[in-house]
């Protein structure tokens, strides 16, 4: 029995949005608790090194050659769909009888309050340990997208945290028990939610304060046509300045910078930064791939977003919901992305309505209220099980104001 209260995080290591978004829940029970341990943990990293060669290798190979054959399983397995059932079954069952022993031995070693996962696969070892009566903790599932896919449903879990009230009906369509299920938003870095001097950032890169400024990310996998992108918009008639952040592409970021003097418009380039708050602070817009976690962050910063060549998959759907919500434009190719840019700039009024959009959405304290609420839950179930809080869930308010009161108030 451990001396300490504790809590732990599954992660995986696909991209770098799930491990992202485990930093910040991590981070959020460790200011809010310091007598509490948060372990977090690389599920099959530590579970079963095979299935994470097998399955996260396979999964990454195939998103680099051939995505739209990802694509095409992604949807093949959504809701109704063919794989929907069956495979989303037994692929649960492969995991399990390579990964659940070992898990199992850790959180014993523990003995969490909780167990919180921020992918569905570790979510799925931890459904059928509940089923078989090895867990008595609570069971999170900390959704990482703007979109419910079915392998992230598995009625043993005892809370689902997603990034907007939209999609705690889609849970609900599932199956799920509305009272099981709240709009936390995608858990980013508390960072996120900190104003920064605009104009301090403006010098320290040596930028135009009156020029219109546009950042464009990569993205954690590396992917997409970013060179091309950068070309187009420093070409455009346009008068503006763009930011580019090539993370730890060296090769990209040495193209670029001997693309910049060609140029008509000012070009910054950034290898890997540690900034990106900042960066989205002194930007009036964004150019992106649609992964939940750079989205999430960009919302927060109320960041109009131009999405290119989104990921088949998830990114799709990520891309469709911020279109609706009148947040972000799908862009179709390096010159439709130089036109609606320039649209929206001479427009102001539009880039203005998409950024307000995007404030709708924006939860720069989710980790906060994410840990808030999870801590409420182990409380209440410390105090007399799930049943106790099923009538303070009915009413989504009094949550609400006992989180406020939690994270606002104490500051």
């Amino acid at each position: 029995m451990p001396d300490k209260r504790n809590i732990i995080i599954l992660s995986v290591s696909a991209g770098s949005g799930h491990v992202r978004a485990a930093e910040a829940l991590r981070s959020a029970f460790q200011k809010e608790d310091t007598d509490l341990e948060v372990n977090m943990l690389d599920t099959f990293r530590y579970a079963s090194p095979i299935m994470e060669k097998l399955v996260l290798g396979t999964y990454m190979e195939m998103l680099r050659l051939t995505p739209s054959l990802y694509g095409y399983i992604y949807r093949q397995s959504e809701k109704g769909q063919p794989l929907s059932g069956f495979a989303k079954k037994e692929f649960g069952r492969i995991l399990s009888t390579f990964s659940a022993s070992r898990l199992v031995e850790y959180i014993d070693q523990h003995s969490p309050e909780a167990v919180i996962c921020t992918h569905p696969f570790p979510l799925g070892v931890l459904s059928g340990l509940r089923k078989r009566g090895k867990s008595q903790y609570l069971t999170v599932g900390a959704v990482t997208d703007l979109t419910i896919h079915p392998y992230w449903v598995f009625p043993e879990v005892d809370l689902y945290l997603v990034g907007a009230e939209r999609l705690v009906e889609d849970l609900v369509d599932f199956g799920i028990q509305k009272t099981r299920a709240y709009a936390s938003g995608i858990p980013i870095d508390p960072i996120f939610s900190r104003r920064v001097d605009r104009k301090a950032v403006m010098q320290h890169y040596n930028l135009d304060q009156s020029l219109a400024t546009i950042l464009v990310m990569g993205g954690g996998l590396g992917l997409g046509p970013l060179e091309e992108s950068v070309r187009a918009l420093g070409s455009m008639e346009l008068k503006c300045q763009i930011i580019v952040v090539a993370g730890n592409n060296r090769q990209l970021k040495e193209k670029l910078e001997q693309m910049a003097p060609g140029l008509s418009n000012r070009l910054c380039v950034l290898g890997y930064t540690d900034n990106i708050h900042q960066l989205m602070d002194a930007a009036d817009m964004m150019v992106s791939k649609a992964g939940g976690l750079s989205c999430a962050e960009a919302l927060a910063k109320r960041l109009p977003l131009f999405i290119m060549n989104p990921l088949p998959g998830q990114e799709e759907r990520n891309t469709q919901f911020l279109v609706s919500a009148g947040a972000a434009v799908a862009v179709s190719s390096v010159e439709d992305l130089a036109d609606k840019i320039t649209r929206r700039v001479n427009n102001p009024r539009e880039l203005m309505e998409m950024s307000q959009a995007a404030a709708q959405l924006g939860r720069p304290e989710a980790a906060r209220v994410a840990a808030a609420i999870i801590r409420q839950r182990i409380s209440a179930k410390c105090a007399g099980g799930y049943r106790r809080i099923t009538g303070m869930d009915k009413d989504r308010d009094g949550i609400s104001r006992w989180i406020y009161n939690k994270i606002f108030i104490k500051r």
